[in-house]
């Protein structure tokens, strides 16, 4: 196996470097041979370019910088960490010992001992600095959490945001507003394709079969399907285990393996019940919504416009990136999300399409009832959303 030939072809040695919507995605001050980045997103969000894009951030001289995609089917009989040691040890051959290279390893997850590997390069530093990505939560869990303690920055990437979608289209002449965008939602490809749905269909066809089937192993793919196309249509509203599982015809306990590899895979996100008190959240169902509108769009049986509900799935998808943890309330009412600024001050949020109605007021009225010093509430519709989801309207408060 000649690797170097392989990286020639997602390389950019001699040729320039793709012209691509910057994302607005904190990246690391610094690249380092003692700390590996991790990408972490769900398929087809643009993992791959965005560590293209690290390469004039950082001002690397491309021609010393190799990528490699682990899913060339070229590498299917070499994912082994050899392979990754024959990477370092050619490309350093080729460019000497005059200065560090740069390893950007993308869908990593997929090469058999890379994680202590990669440790052993990190903790033998040579000037050599490592991104790898990968397409599942998993990623850094578990044994490999143990392995790269101390020896690693995340960062997660999502969909375009509704800012990233409108820079994207600008560049190619069309405006994009904010209904439009709950429709298509902000898988990159698909927002310029003449064929946008048909790629998304298959993006969800591609994550379902390849980062949760073959996870859990499962001997079929439709209670997998059943079960996200539940959580899809049901996006917004508290879902049981045994609710689910009585309607995909599994287990319990399956339904729960089944949800936390569609979550690992960044495919559907549980939103946890507010307290401070965690029997009280673990009394209470999550919600779940979809890592994408568009994806929804093109799963869910509609019978008719459906924007409030892609409004709410777009605000918690804002939310989640900004503040990492968001949680929702029920009480005399509900509030849809509940959010801790870094100062501590929790803020509730109410979606809806119109402004906050009566129903919002009230359930609003109960919760600070109950949590009096929570922060000014922060209501979003068509025309918020947009500050909201560049992380001004609560930043700001």
């Amino acid at each position: 196996m000649d690797i170097l030939a392989v990286a020639a072809d997602w390389s950019f040695w001699g040729r320039p470097l793709p012209d691509v919507v910057r994302r607005d995605v904190p990246l690391p001050n610094a690249l380092s041979d003692r700390v590996a980045v991790v990408v972490q997103g769900v398929r087809r969000c643009g993992k791959s370019t965005l560590m293209q894009q690290m390469v004039g951030h950082y001002g690397l001289d491309p021609a010393r910088c190799a990528f490699v995609n682990f899913e060339d089917p070229r590498l299917s009989n070499a994912l082994g960490w050899e392979t990754l040691e024959a990477l370092v040890v050619q490309f350093r051959a080729r460019h000497g010992d005059d200065g560090p290279l740069t390893f950007f390893l993308d869908e990593i997850q997929w090469v058999d001992g890379w994680q202590r590997w990669l440790r052993s390069r990190l903790d033998r530093p040579s000037g050599d600095r490592f991104v790898v990505s990968g397409s599942n939560a998993h990623l850094l869990s578990g044994e490999l959490g143990s392995t790269l303690t101390g020896r690693h920055l995340v960062i997660e990437l999502f969909p375009f945001s509704f800012d990233e979608a409108h820079r994207a289209m600008l560049q190619r002449g069309a405006d994009l507003d904010v209904v439009t965008y709950l429709e298509v939602g902000g898988f990159p490809e698909p927002l310029w394709s003449p064929d946008g749905d048909r790629l998304r269909r298959q993006y969800f066809n591609d994550i379902v079969e390849r980062d949760v089937r073959e996870r859990v192993a499962a001997r079929s793919i439709l209670p997998l399907r059943q079960l996200v196309q539940m959580v899809f249509e049901s996006a917004g509203a508290e879902l049981s285990l045994r609710r689910m599982a009585g309607a995909t015809g599994v287990a319990v306990e399956t339904t729960q393996n089944h949800l936390e590899a569609c979550e690992a895979a960044y495919l559907v996100f549980g939103v946890p019940f507010f307290a401070f008190s965690e029997r009280q959240r673990a009394s209470h169902p999550k919600k779940y919504y979809p890592v994408d509108t568009g994806l929804r769009c093109v799963v869910v049986t509609r019978t008719g416009a459906d924007v409030g509900k892609h409004l709410e799935c777009a605000t918690f998808l804002a939310l989640r990136q900004h503040f990492g943890a968001v949680s929702y309330w029920r009480g005399a009412g509900e509030v849809d999300f509940v959010v801790q600024r870094d100062d501590g001050i929790v803020i509730p949020v109410q979606v809806s399409v119109g402004g906050a109605l009566e129903r919002h007021h009230r359930a609003l009225e109960r919760f600070y009832e109950q949590y009096p010093q929570a922060g000014e509430a922060v209501v979003v519709d068509q025309d918020t959303f947009p500050a909201l989801a560049r992380g001004d309207l609560i930043a700001r408060r």
